[in-house]
């Protein structure tokens, strides 16, 4: 394998080493904002749960209506 040939193979491998850290990066911000989706859901279960556990009507209007 001469110098070009090497330098050609390098060039190609940096190029795909590239692209695979920018769908990586792409996957991993999915997954941070499936994170904190899941995380806001599961705050509003955890009031919920609390509501309940404490005998509070759920999707009962305020008494002032």
């Amino acid at each position: 394998m001469n110098t070009d040939e090497r330098l050609t193979d390098l060039e190609i491998r940096i190029t795909h080493q590239e692209d695979m850290i920018d769908e990586l990066n792409k996957e991993l911000y999915r997954q941070h904002l499936k994170i904190t989706d899941l995380e806001s859901l599961i705050k509003e279960l955890a009031v919920r749960l609390v509501d309940i556990e404490s005998g509070r009507p759920i999707n009962e209007p305020p008494p002032h209506y």
